[in-house]
This record gives structure tokens, C-alpha cells and sequence, in this order.
């Protein structure tokens, strides 16, 4: 993992640092693996607008990605590690013994001609996907599931883990990389290793245009709009705008949005930091 800062030749090149692609190993995805990708521009089924700031971008297709790990006890062979346009996490195509071929969130260290498994039968190496009854206590997890079977909803993104606490019972305790520590099923999957490309955040686009490519519109101020657009808008003079609120009138900048009576609350142990 590594980045490179361009040189200043050009003034969008100024301040642009680009991954250094460095765990790529091929550009071509897989044929069997594409579907179209339909954007909606921010508009609901009537055309109206109910998302602000998208719009445009780069055209894309999907990669299906096996979120669910659900071949277990087969061994796959890692053939290419790739980039998802969709996604800030590198994918990696893994070739299994029937043939099959599946992507799957790559994980930092994986290597083209690894084998990795899933189920409980696997080894808690880099890459296999096992339940949390079966790794061993503080071990670094990613792509973990809320609940058995669903797939993985937690942990997905680039650089990104939880840890594994602890077990009691049909519950493993775990770090959430939020800083919420929470209550989840052992028979929950979850891989082992964080998810790779962690240099992510270094990344600078240097440009607004760059913001255009991947579908971000331009962002007005609400302090500088009127107030038939904003909650925050209008007031003579450069007005500070009162409470920090959304569009919709929902306060922002420490405001719990979370349910006090919701049912999974008894499973969260500690809450994510301010």
C-alpha cells in the first residue's frame, strides 16, 4: 500500500496525492461477475429531487460481491486482486475447486495464488470467513454480519475492523471500528484480516472536477442560501445561521437520532465516541 503526490505541473495536480495501486495485480474485471449500474441522479420515481449534491459521474457497472460467503468448506484460489469503482475497498476474484468464480472484499495482505475457505472448519487466517465462535479471542475481523446468513454489513469499507472481545454464551462482544462495542450473534461470520486499500484517506483529488466523475455535485453553504431553501438560511448581513441543521429541519453536531425504545439497543454495550 503506498501513494504517490503528483508534481505540481498542472494546477489540478498541485495538491493531488493518488493511490499507488500498488496491491492491484490487473485491470480487466470479470466478464460473468458485470451488471448495470442505474443511477438515479438524486430523484425519486416521480423525477423530483430528494437528494441534493448528485448527479453525473463516471458511467459504471457492478461487481457482484459474495457478502454472504456462503460456499463453505470449499477452497478457493485468489486470481487477481482488483479496483471496484463502487466501493472505496479493493475486491479479489477468488476461482473455487468446482469452477465457480466469486469476488469478495479483499483483505490487507491477501496475495494472488493464496487459498482461502469459509465455515467453521477453516483456519483463522487472512481471508476465511468463520463464524465468531470459532476465532480466537482479539483477533482483528472485518465484513461481519448482524445476523447468521444475512451477509456482511459491518466493517466493509477501506482500511477498516473490529476486534473480537469477547464470548458469552450466543453472544461474541465486538469493537465496532466506530468505537461502538456491541452484542452479536456467534454464528455471525465474519473475515479475518482488515479490509484492504487503509492508504484511502491519504488520497486528495486536487480538483473539483474529480468530485464530478464519482457523482458529487457542488455543495452550496446553508448559511448562504435563503430561507425558503434552508432552516439555516437568510438573516441580514453575514448571519452565523443559529443551530447546525439539515434540510429537513433535523439538528445536526451531537444530536441522537437513534431510537430510545428501539429493540436492538440491548445488544449495544457502549456507544460509538462524539
Amino acid at each position: 500500500m503506498s501513494v504517490r503526490k503528483l508534481k505540481p505541473i498542472t494546477p489540478g495536480q498541485r495538491f493531488r496525492v493518488v493511490n499507488g495501486f500498488d496491491a492491484i495485480t490487473t485491470d480487466k474485471p470479470e466478464k460473468s461477475l458485470l451488471a448495470p449500474l442505474k443511477k438515479s441522479g438524486g430523484r425519486n420515481s416521480q423525477g423530483k429531487m430528494t437528494i441534493s449534491h448528485k448527479g453525473g459521474g463516471h458511467k459504471r457497472r457492478y461487481r457482484l460481491i459474495d457478502f454472504k460467503r456462503d460456499k463453505q468448506d470449499v477452497a478457493g484460489v485468489i486470481e487477481s486482486i482488483q479496483y471496484d469503482p463502487n466501493r472505496t475497498a479493493f475486491v479479489a476474484l477468488v476461482k473455487y475447486a468446482d469452477g465457480e468464480k466469486r469476488y469478495i472484499i479483499a483483505q490487507n495482505g491477501l496475495q494472488v495464488g493464496q487459498e482461502i475457505s469459509s465455515g467453521e472448519n477453516a483456519a483463522p487466517e487472512i481471508g476465511n470467513a468463520l463464524p465468531l465462535s470459532a476465532i480466537p479471542l482479539g483477533t482483528i475481523i472485518s465484513c461481519i454480519e448482524l445476523r447468521p446468513g444475512q451477509g456482511a454489513v459491518m466493517a466493509r469499507s477501506a482500511g477498516t475492523f473490529a476486534q473480537l472481545m469477547a464470548r458469552d454464551g450466543k453472544f461474541a462482544t465486538v469493537k465496532l471500528p466506530s468505537g461502538e462495542t456491541r452484542l452479536v450473534l456467534v454464528l455471525c461470520l465474519a473475515t479475518i484480516g482488515a479490509v484492504s486499500n487503509s492508504d484511502h484517506q491519504l488520497l486528495v483529488s486536487g480538483k473539483a472536477g474529480r468530485s464530478r466523475w464519482l457523482g458529487r455535485r457542488p455543495r452550496t453553504r446553508p448559511v448562504a442560501m435563503n430561507p425558503v431553501d434552508h432552516p439555516m438560511g437568510g438573516g441580514e448581513g453575514r448571519a452565523s445561521g443559529g443551530h447546525p441543521r439539515s434540510k429537513n429541519g433535523i439538528p445536526a453536531k451531537g444530536y441522537r437520532t437513534r431510537s430510545k425504545t428501539k429493540a436492538t439497543n440491548r445488544y449495544i454495550l457502549e456507544r460509538r465516541k462524539k
